[in-house]
């Protein structure tokens, strides 16, 4: 929460292009980066293409607000010529905001479906790698990861290569067999999860050498680690 509040401030910085004489480059420029500098603190940076999704999201929600209340400024109010005011009727503005606004308004609707869909799949999580060290990741619910070792019968979580130090752990390999390919993936003993101030404890982290292709997602959470925390 308090990331997006130093967001918001952030963003209000924006206001002192009001009092400073920015032609029309510089001005675009300025809000662009001040648009980015919002985002990487709201947010962070886990990859690129969730950076740019919540950039086109950012000036989406700007683009419906600020197109309607530019709307009901040029249709409700008056222009002033000195000191004559006239209502300036309709205009070319109102046929574009019928012809993109729809458009606008779909794809934005669209997308704001999709993320509510999977939001109740996204946790952030402690994972306690000894009792001293801790990182904090972003995991995502999996329902058809339900990848156990055969031998011990724990469950199996992924984790991003990057975000584990392999070299001082003693690996495990678990068989694995998938519709694409079947191999042994390298597990590791770690002192627990926690997942919404519940605590796991046996378990397995299995290391994925290929980055998890999810946006701002570190780690794949095993369905039955749930199941069994519930």
């Amino acid at each position: 929460m308090y990331r997006l509040v130093l967001g918001s401030l952030l963003g209000g910085i924006s206001i002192i292009a009001l009092f400073i004489p920015f032609n029309t480059y510089t001005l675009f420029l300025f809000k662009v980066f001040i648009s980015i500098c919002m985002l990487l603190v709201s947010f962070g940076y886990k990859d690129l293409r969730y950076f740019l999704k919540n950039f086109i999201h950012l000036y989406l929600v700007s683009m419906l607000l600020g197109g309607f209340m530019y709307f009901l400024n040029i249709e409700l109010s008056y222009k002033n010529d000195g000191l004559i005011f006239f209502h300036k009727g309709l205009s070319i503005n109102i046929i574009g905001m019928f012809i993109l606004g729809p458009l606008i308004l779909i794809f934005y609707f669209k997308e704001n479906k999709n993320l509510k869909l999977n939001y109740n799949n996204y946790y952030t999580c402690e994972l306690f790698l000894t009792k001293q060290h801790k990182i904090t990741i972003n995991a995502f619910l999996d329902t058809g990861n339900k990848l156990k070792d055969p031998y011990s019968g724990k469950s199996i979580i992924l984790l991003n290569k990057e975000l584990f130090d392999e070299s001082k752990k003693n690996a495990i390999y678990v068989p694995f067999n998938t519709l694409n390919s079947h191999g042994l993936l390298r597990c590791y003993k770690v002192d627990k999860l926690v997942i919404e101030n519940r605590i796991v404890r046996n378990f397995l982290v299995g290391i994925s050498d290929k980055k998890i292709k999810l946006d701002g997602i570190d780690c794949i959470i095993n369905l039955n680690i749930l199941e069994e925390i519930k």
